[in-house]
């Protein structure tokens, strides 16, 4: 486990005079507040004696069926059987490295990849490699190199880890070619596919992906989350997987937290029966539209040349690359001075890549904010551009490791 060197920034960077584009953290201030007060309430005074105690590892029965209900929204048939409800998708993504991964097993994932789930393979001491990306998501023919490269090694790829839809950080979303693709050749080769889809019901332009779970049921794991749609706070996540893996995952949770938290599991399950939950996602996707669209003409309008940018169809993230010899990383106390934040590439990799980089996130600040917040980014990095013509560039050589931004930035 590796200590962030940006976290005193980012402590920093939280002062209210400073525009956060780094955590994605939801606008939960978005949802009726008095409502779901008023539902805690109801909970704790009409089921309070269950609420209040212990539960199943697997999660509560009636809220897995409701999973599985909110599944079919991505094109999913699920038996509840196979959803174990996890604390977030991310514990989904711990319990599966738990299960498969000793020390030195490879796994597979996107470059650029999710931070905490780098920090999480690195943790069960995983010999992480990235395969390439381009706007159509990740390169099916540099996923079979990969694979027979490691087979050739003698060294089967334990899984392929992939968040398909508006992927974190980089936004992309993968092509439905793409996804056929990824699905049979993991398939030729027995690799498993985690598929990571907390963004996936939050589209603002374009046409819904087949899930890599519908097209392989046996080869695939599901990971889904509502902290994107509801909220974060309630940590409530699942996995949906092939009977064994499930099996495997259920009692890997036993060993790590006993159970679940019956209290939340019931709010979101009262939450889920007696709400418009779909209509409150029509809010958020408008709310967040309207950002991404901000975030994006300001950087149209403003970014200085030598700037390039990916533009998302749903999700809460930009990744944006810098003018040549510019480092993200050591921008950021400019950055900071500026009073603007975000996450620096490196990140995202675990072999020191990204220096060149930086996610962008869209969904908590308003578009007023976000306008500002460009435009202060803007300084800082026609500072950087005026130093390296001055000096030389800026950006300094990749180093072994990687250096994670702070894990409550998801």
């Amino acid at each position: 486990m590796v200590a962030s060197e940006v976290r005193a920034l980012f402590a920093v960077a939280s002062r209210p005079e400073i525009v956060s584009l780094a955590g994605g953290m939801p606008n939960v201030a978005a949802l009726p507040l008095d409502q779901i007060g008023e539902l805690v309430r109801d909970v704790v005074s009409e089921e309070g004696a269950a609420a209040l105690q212990y539960g199943s590892a697997q999660g509560d029965p009636v809220l897995r069926e409701q999973l599985c209900d909110y599944m079919t929204l991505e094109g999913i048939t699920a038996s509840p059987e196979n959803v174990i409800v996890t604390v977030g998708s991310q514990q989904a993504l711990d319990l599966i490295t738990r299960v498969f991964v000793d020390p030195g097993d490879i796994v597979l994932t996107e470059a650029p990849t999710y931070v905490t789930a780098i920090n999480t393979f690195a943790a069960f001491q995983a010999d992480i490699r990235h395969v390439a990306m381009d706007d159509q998501g990740v390169l099916p023919s540099e996923l079979e190199e990969a694979l027979v490269r490691a087979e050739l090694d003698g060294r089967p790829v334990k899984f392929f880890y992939t968040v398909p839809n508006f992927q974190n950080p980089a936004g992309i979303t993968m092509s439905a070619e793409r996804r056929a693709q990824v699905v049979e050749a993991c398939k030729r080769h027995d690799v498993l596919i985690i598929e990571d889809n907390p963004y996936g019901l939050l589209r603002y332009d374009g046409e819904p992906q087949p899930t890599l779970y519908s097209q392989n049921e046996g080869n695939v794991v599901y990971l889904g989350s509502l902290s994107k749609t509801l909220s974060p706070g309630l940590r409530i996540g699942w996995a949906l997987a092939p009977a064994a893996v499930r099996a495997k995952l259920v009692l890997a949770a036993e060993s790590a937290m006993l159970s679940h938290s019956t209290f939340n599991q019931l709010v979101v399950r009262r939450y889920l029966n007696t709400f418009p939950w779909r209509e409150q996602i029509k809010v958020f996707n408008t709310m967040y539209s309207e950002r991404r669209d901000a975030m994006l003409s300001s950087l149209t309008a403003m970014m200085p040349d030598g700037c390039t940018w990916t533009r998302p169809e749903g999700g809460f993230f930009v990744w944006a690359t810098l003018p040549e010899g510019i480092d993200a990383k050591a921008m950021l106390p400019r950055a900071v001075a500026e009073r603007v934040a975000y996450v620096p590439g490196t990140g995202f990799y675990a072999d020191g890549r990204g220096r060149d980089s930086m996610r962008l996130s869209f969904c908590y600040p308003t578009s007023e904010q976000i306008r500002e917040g460009v435009r202060r980014l803007v300084g800082a990095i026609e500072g950087e551009v005026d130093l390296r013509d001055t000096f030389g560039t800026t950006l300094a050589p990749s180093t072994e490791g990687h250096q994670a931004p702070a894990p409550d930035l998801p």
